[in-house]
């Protein structure tokens, strides 16, 4: 029994060197952001909140990915919602499945090649003569309003959605449906309380995913935004490898904040979760 445990350790041992990575890097962004001349101070801190560009940028990343992680949300639950039985075949879902394979970048280009002003969305208007000339088509990539961006983690998180909840409504028997329809109910009914309360979970759970995803990643802002605002991503990355060093601190606290938030964000989905069961226990107990 004592060898096993030691097998057991040195299993999680690999696990636990790569958790460590990360871990030793917030550390340090952590100390780098509250540290000027090697001195502890909330300096940083200070002026990076009093900073009019990190502020648009707060305001910009977050209804950006607010904006495409909720459309994304609501596009895949529909699309699961009444095509799972369909999807369930091998054909249709490999092809549901098949944007997870390339990366984000990849379909930032794609979007950029079809929907700029001089895309194929633009030539094939052009072409019916319904616009004259490329600059009368709408500004949908590098625009302030986000569009491309929006588009991309749309185009892309839709997968990942329907990933997420196709085993959720595969396990929902249709007898539950039954009853609630034998029982006078109607469409909305059979929703709220059959699928609703199996789906909720897994719903929190996607948006947790692919929000703080689409808040922190890089590549498809700078693909696909503007110089100002930009993402915090983006703007954090000018501010580390820019030319002035008195910029890389607050590139830290700038990400320090950010992954307070999102564990904050996250803390509060689990508890929102876990409150009946938490009660439960409490009653148990006492």
């Amino acid at each position: 029994m004592k060898s096993l445990k030691n097998r057991t350790s040195l299993l999680l041992l690999p696990s636990m060197l790569f958790i460590l990575l990360p871990l030793y890097g917030m550390v340090a962004a952590i100390h780098q952001s509250f540290s000027v001349n090697n001195q502890w101070t909330l300096q940083n801190y200070i002026q990076l909140l009093e900073s009019e560009r990190f502020v648009a940028s707060t305001v910009f990343s977050l209804k950006t990915s607010l904006a495409a992680t909720l459309i994304s949300l609501v596009i895949g639950l529909l699309l699961t919602r009444y095509f799972y039985t369909f999807l369930e075949r091998n054909t249709p879902r490999l092809m549901v499945w098949l944007p997870m394979l390339f990366p984000h970048f990849v379909w930032g280009y794609m979007v950029i090649l079809v929907l700029s002003e001089t895309g194929v969305v633009s030539q094939m208007l052009q072409a019916a003569g319904w616009i004259s000339s490329s600059s009368e088509f709408p500004v949908w990539t590098r625009d302030s309003q986000g569009i491309g961006i929006i588009t991309t983690y749309v185009w892309k998180e839709v997968p990942f959605v329907i990933l997420m909840l196709l085993p959720v409504y595969s396990s929902i028997k249709s007898e539950y449906h039954d009853l609630v329809k034998t029982l006078g109910g109607n469409r909305w009914h059979r929703f709220k309380t059959v699928e609703w309360p199996h789906i909720l979970p897994v719903l929190i759970e996607t948006f947790l995913i692919v929000f703080s995803f689409t808040l922190a990643a890089y590549e498809v802002p700078a693909l696909l935004g503007t110089t100002f605002p930009e993402m915090l991503s983006v703007l954090s990355y000018d501010w580390f490898y820019g030319s002035s060093w008195d910029d890389r601190p607050l590139a830290f606290a700038a990400m320090v904040l950010l992954s307070l938030g999102v564990i904050l964000l996250t803390a509060a989905a689990y508890l929102f979760l876990n409150k009946k069961r938490w009660k439960a226990m409490r009653g148990r107990s006492t």
